[in-house]
């Protein structure tokens, strides 16, 4: 894939690294001289240093070969310029983070997919981590829903119980589905006649946020 990545922040940086990782042809666009040159010293990437919110420099990354663009600066101002632009110039997908939510629907008009508050979902995550330790990989999606994983001890009433039983049961809300279950190192998506045993790493779909309470029913 071709992909412009515009900003060399904290974010952009960590999508730079995994974008080179995974071979993409990556064109890193950022307004300063002196991280621009530190970038194309570590990595084997192309990197401008000038003002993204010029066509002529989005042109010059090379926007009319480009699959995708990616807006990563912390200034909501900047990242819908550089939106308006590449959409513009015809760039397949545009992709914008939104520091302040309440921009977000500006950047939905011009047609950019948003990653919104980046730094509160960080720190959601981070709360979580301490919250609720026996949370894995835990994920804030769009209108309040969850993804998240965690491990079935043995005295979980999911133990032995199919998940249509569990469902029954309503230990196991309406709002919640298991979306896989890693066993032994191996992982698979389940029906509703699997049937859990201890130890079991479910990742779980959540349409609401999830108690404390149910945490701890479900874990055991």
């Amino acid at each position: 894939m071709y992909m412009i990545i515009v900003g060399a922040g904290s974010i952009g940086t960590s999508l730079i690294e995994i974008a080179a990782v995974e071979k993409n042809n990556v064109v890193v666009v950022d307004a300063s001289p002196e991280r621009a040159k530190d970038l194309s010293t570590k990595y084997d990437i192309t990197v401008l240093s000038g003002n993204a919110t010029s066509a002529e420099t989005l042109r010059e990354a090379g926007s009319e070969r480009a699959d995708a663009l990616i807006v990563t600066t912390g200034d909501d101002a900047t990242n819908l310029m550089v939106v308006s632009i590449a959409v513009d110039l015809g760039i397949p997908s545009v992709v914008s983070i939104v520091n302040d939510p309440d921009h977000a629907e500006f950047f939905r008009n011009l047609g950019a997919s948003v990653m919104e508050n980046p730094e509160q979902v960080v720190a959601s995550h981070l709360y979580n981590a301490v919250k609720r330790p026996n949370i894995q990989d835990f994920a804030m999606l769009a209108q309040g829903g969850q993804v998240f994983r965690l491990r079935v001890a043995d005295e979980s009433p999911l133990v032995e119980r199919s998940i249509s039983e569990s469902r029954q049961r309503e230990t196991i809300p309406d709002t919640l589905r298991v979306l896989a279950i890693d066993r032994d190192g191996e992982q698979f998506i389940p029906d509703d006649t699997a049937i859990l045993v201890e130890g079991d790493v479910l990742t779980l779909f959540s349409l609401e946020r999830v108690s404390d309470e149910l945490v701890g029913k479900l874990v055991g």
